[in-house]
């Protein structure tokens, strides 16, 4: 160290970084586990995913270049992206495009 930055006065960031106290890190004044904090946090984003309605994927997973729809579902790339974080209503929308899609002449697979 030179005795310019001996002289310098220190900063809180010249500080060593304290650890997190025992109880905040064991979940804080709430009391739970980390395993609760997890659980509770799983239940909640399943609670945000809709699985009422089944993804239309047949495994057949190749996109047509011509019309950028998938030759198994029918679906587009933004709808197969989005599919599990759909709304049922969204689901149930996209379920009636590939409908239309399917209907549409020239809609054969490969």
């Amino acid at each position: 160290m030179t005795s310019a930055e001996s002289d310098r006065p220190r900063s809180d960031a010249d500080a060593p970084l304290e650890e997190e106290p025992a109880a905040s890190a064991a979940g804080g004044e709430t009391g739970e586990s980390r395993a609760e904090r997890r659980a509770r946090r799983r239940a909640a984003r399943r609670a945000r995913i809709d699985n009422s309605i089944p993804s239309p994927c047949i495994a057949v997973c190749q996109i047509d270049s011509g019309n950028g729809f998938c030759f198994g579902c029918f679906r587009s790339i933004d709808e197969i992206r989005d599919w599990p974080i759909m709304s049922a209503e969204e689901k149930t929308a996209t379920l009636a495009r590939i409908a239309e899609r399917k209907a549409a002449p020239g809609a054969a697979r490969p």
